[in-house]
């Protein structure tokens, strides 16, 4: 195997404080694997990327809408002041880029914030091409699925379709598609069929009412049982 030797890169358990990383500040400093520090050729492949035109606008708008969403950035000293709510963002975005044709693709879940999120999208001006995960009513069965393998079983129930969502949406010209709510292993077929570019706006957790950090969050409190092997 190519580069067997090289420590992997492992970034999440860097032992340098964020801001006296290398890879934050130039005199920094980076832990074993340090991509930063070790692949420079692929860093520069990668960098190379950038001076294809769509792409490095793509870039350069999205660096400016990741600063705008600090107020008083004059300031001295600075001191971090968010103003700006992540739908806030992907509107703003999407404006910058000369979007008008957006998709959304999302969970049957999460129907009714669909529905506002298609709201808000056309408030601001877009053209909304939304389609639900349960698009098509293709039976479990054509995937293979038991029957004791189903959440209502005993039923005729729909298989979640992101190829179907991301061909549709391919189909139908989007410039840019947004993901509410999609299932783990759903959203990666999604990302693979889809054509247009993709963010994503909210992501499912049936427990924590759809916000996934908690779980993080409580790790070493109420929720540290999933450090544990067996959950």
């Amino acid at each position: 195997m190519k580069d067997r030797h090289v420590p992997m890169p492992a970034c999440a358990s860097c032992e340098q404080e964020a801001q006296k990383r290398v890879c934050f500040t130039k005199e920094g400093l980076g832990s074993k694997g340090c991509p930063t520090l070790i692949d420079r050729e692929l860093l520069v492949e990668a960098n190379n990327e950038y001076g294809v035109s769509e792409i490095k606008e793509f870039a350069r708008q999205s660096s400016i809408q990741e600063a705008e969403c600090y107020a008083n950035r004059n300031q001295r000293p600075y001191i971090m002041q968010p103003t700006k709510t992540r739908i806030v963002e992907v509107c703003e975005f999407a404006q910058r880029m000369g979007y008008r044709r957006l998709g959304l693709a999302f969970c049957i879940g999460l129907a009714r914030e669909a529905s506002i999120v298609e709201e808000i999208f056309r408030v601001h001006g877009f053209e909304v091409v939304s389609v639900v995960c349960k698009a098509g009513r293709t039976p479990k069965e054509e995937i293979g699925i038991k029957d004791e393998e189903k959440i209502y079983q005993g039923t005729d129930e729909a298989m979640c379709n992101p190829i179907y969502q991301a061909k549709l949406l391919n189909h139908k010209g989007t410039e840019f598609n947004v993901v509410l709510g999609l299932c783990v292993g759903h959203d990666s077929l999604f990302f693979k069929y889809a054509q247009a570019p993709i963010t994503v706006l909210g992501v499912k957790d049936r427990v924590t009412g759809h916000n996934p950090m908690a779980a993080i969050y409580l790790s070493e409190s109420y929720y540290r049982k999933i450090k544990r092997a067996e959950f």
